[in-house]
C-alpha cells in the first residue's frame, strides 16, 4: 500500500477512511456497524478506519491500538464513546491539552490543544486483536503521519502500539536501540533521527487497567504533563 504523496494532514485523513487493505478488519468494522449494540440501535454507525484527531500542528502525539467496535467504530473519532475515551479526555482536560473532559460524539465542541490522538490500527478488530500482518499494514498511514505532523515526544498506549511504533521510527530513520527498549509504564527513550524524538509508555487506557487500579488517573496525568513538556507544550 503506497501512502506517500499527501500535501497535508486532512488528505492523509480523508485517505485513511476509504482504506480497504485488509479484509478480515472490513468485515468485522461493516458486521459491527450493521448489527450494532443494544444501546446504540438508533444510530448510525461510522463503520470504517478512524483517522487521527488533533490539530495539525500538535507537537505530542498519543498513539494508542485501534479503534473500538462500538466506540470510535460508532462515532468516527478516535477514543469519542467509550469508557477508555473517559479516562483519558479526562486526564488530557486534566492538564491542559484539552477543552473539555469529555467527548461522546464528533460534533460535542472537543478540541485538544497541541496534541494529536492516533493509532497503529485505524479499524475495529475482532476481540480487539489485530493481527501482526494488519498491523504492518496499517503501519503505512503511521510513518505518513509522523512525517506530516513531526512530533517532538509521543506517548504510547500499551505494549502492541510500543511493539508497532518502534519499527515505524526505525524504518522512518531514528536510530532505535538493540535490543529494542522493553515496554513499560513510565518508560522514556530519547531517540536521534529527523529529529529529535522522545517516547513515553503508559500503560493502556483499557477498562481492564483502569477498573483495576493498575492505571490511575493521577498516573496516567503524570506521564502526559512529562510528554508535554517534552514536546514544548504548556501543561498545568
Amino acid at each position: 500500500m503506497n501512502v506517500a504523496g499527501f500535501p497535508t494532514l486532512a488528505a492523509l485523513d480523508a485517505a485513511v477512511t476509504g482504506c480497504r487493505a485488509c479484509p478480515r478488519l472490513v468485515q468485522w468494522r461493516e458486521r459491527v456497524a450493521r448489527e450494532k449494540r443494544a444501546a446504540f440501535r438508533d444510530e448510525e454507525y461510522w463503520g470504517r478506519p478512524v483517522p487521527g484527531l488533533g490539530p495539525a500542528d500538535a507537537r505530542l502525539l498519543v498513539v494508542g491500538l485501534a479503534p473500538a467496535a462500538h466506540g470510535a467504530n460508532r462515532t468516527g473519532r478516535m477514543f469519542t464513546g467509550d469508557r477508555s475515551g473517559d479516562v483519558l479526555f479526562a486526564a488530557l482536560h486534566a492538564v491542559g491539552l484539552a477543552n473539555q473532559p469529555t467527548a461522546v460524539h464528533r460534533d460535542d465542541g472537543l478540541e485538544l490543544h497541541g496534541v494529536r490522538i492516533t493509532a497503529p490500527v485505524h479499524c475495529a478488530p475482532p476481540d480487539n486483536k489485530p493481527t501482526p500482518q494488519e498491523r504492518d499494514t496499517c503501519g503505512a498511514w503511521l510513518r505518513a503521519e509522523l512525517a506530516l505532523l513531526r512530533p517532538r515526544a509521543v506517548v504510547v498506549l500499551g505494549g502492541f502500539g510500543w511493539q508497532a511504533l518502534l519499527p515505524v521510527l526505525a524504518g522512518a530513520g531514528w536510530t532505535v536501540p538493540r535490543p529494542r527498549p522493553r515496554f513499560g509504564h513510565g518508560v522514556q527513550v530519547e531517540l536521534a533521527g529527523p529529529w529529535p524524538l522522545r517516547v513515553f509508555g503508559c500503560y493502556h487506557v483499557s477498562q481492564q487497567n483502569t477498573f483495576t487500579g493498575r492505571l490511575t488517573p493521577a498516573m496516567l496525568e503524570e506521564v502526559l504533563r512529562a510528554a508535554a513538556r517534552a514536546a514544548g507544550l504548556h501543561a498545568t
